[in-house]
């Protein structure tokens, strides 16, 4: 991996068994898990992980962008590289969408799950309603944009976000507590090297930023320029160190040539390799992105977090908001009013804290594949009859 290309930081998790090829002997069942993004890694790690302690063969295939092939290495998974991000425009996406999802079929007509789980993948969705293979879509943002008379089997979500802001089946409509991020970040432990590892000193107060997703379809302009002045703004501090997240290397361009002098003088830097992004984050005073998962990941941490994301506001972001856990940065003036660019004290650890998110994920994942599992048995037992009553 080139060490200048930035990458997403986010956090390990534990080495994982073998996720990919023949299920293990007396496995229970072959669950599918396609990686469609960056955060969807350190998010399905505990999952495949609690699935494989209940003898469940995992299959996973990861698409090449974002960073997700240099995260699921950092994971320990195994998985199948198919597929690459196709562009920024309308167009290409819905081309690359739909050549992803027939380039996936080959793999899952020969691996044969009995259930296909994502965190909206529409590539994964596509491929198993053509390959007829039940699907458990997990989802935490309500104005991500669906597909007409394409829906999962099985759909699952915050409690938070309202019934009727989604378009499937109530009674395939399915809740979890808390917040996607709940799912991995009780498993956090700080390690104290961070700073160090980014030429950062203790008594710096560190803002780590993250610039918005301008290749999403929910993008919008405002949040370019509410991410530029935050950083006019908090660079004229002499106090504050900034840690920049690009998303890719053309963002990690665009920032070292927009502010060259913030970088040749040591105020802003973007890590060179993977780090560990919670471990970032919890290590960092306060914390600005025009992303919803570094967001939310902060607040889940109890950092302080502002959001300058421009979007809808989907309903996670706005409970996290009415709850004082995420500040939603509306305006120019709002950098000046509401961001507290101070020290914060962090106590020595992350108190302990039960995933009620995982548990009941893992729960109906593990209902789902049951319940497909004695359907298929059903129908083959009826066909076997009737090819004997023949």
């Amino acid at each position: 991996m080139n060490l200048e290309t930035p990458v997403q930081a986010l956090t390990a998790g534990p080495t994982l068994a073998k996720t990919e090829g023949c299920p293990a002997a007396g496995a229970k069942g072959k669950i599918w898990i396609d990686l469609d993004n960056s955060p969807h890694v350190p998010f399905f790690a505990p999952i495949i992980e609690e699935l494989q302690k209940r003898n469940y063969s995992i299959v996973v295939t990861a698409r090449d962008c974002f960073q997700v092939r240099e995260l699921a290495d950092l994971f320990h998974l195994n998985y199948k590289l198919i597929g690459h991000h196709s562009g920024k425009s309308k167009i290409r996406k819905v081309a690359g969408l739909c050549f992803r999802a027939l380039q996936l079929i080959p793999t899952i007509l020969r691996e044969k799950p009995h259930l296909a789980v994502s965190h909206c993948s529409r590539a994964q969705l596509i491929a198993s309603i053509l390959c007829r293979i039940p699907s458990f879509f997990l989802g935490d943002y309500e104005f991500a944009t669906g597909w007409v008379f394409i829906y999962p089997t099985w759909h699952m979500r915050p409690e938070v976000i309202p019934d009727g802001d989604l378009p499937w089946n109530p009674s395939r409509n399915l809740k979890y507590p808390g917040i996607k991020e709940d799912v991995y970040v009780p498993r956090f432990v700080p390690n104290q090297s961070i700073r160090p590892q980014l030429g950062l000193r203790e008594e710096d107060v560190v803002v780590t930023m993250r610039p918005p997703a301008s290749e999403s379809h929910y993008h919008n302009p405002q949040s370019e320029e509410l991410f530029e002045a935050a950083v006019e703004y908090l660079s004229k501090k002499p106090e504050l160190k900034l840690v920049a997240l690009p998303r890719n290397e053309k963002q990690a361009m665009y920032l070292r040539e927009r502010w060259p002098e913030l970088f040749s003088n040591g105020k802003m830097r973007i890590p060179e390799k993977v780090v560990d992004g919670l471990n970032l984050i919890w290590h960092s005073d306060l914390v600005i992105s025009g992303g919803g998962t570094m967001n939310r990941e902060a607040a889940s941490l109890g950092v302080p977090v502002y959001s300058i994301f421009r979007g809808k506001i989907g309903a996670v972001d706005q409970y996290l908001s009415k709850a004082g856990r995420l500040v939603l940065l509306q305006s120019l003036e709002d950098l000046h009013t509401k961001i507290l660019p101070v020290r914060r004290e962090r106590p020595a650890r992350l108190q302990n804290r039960q995933s009620a998110a995982l548990s009941r994920i893992v729960e109906h994942i593990v209902a789902s594949t049951e319940s497909q599992q004695a359907l298929s048995n059903g129908m083959e037992v009826a066909a076997e009859r009737s090819s004997m009553g023949r």
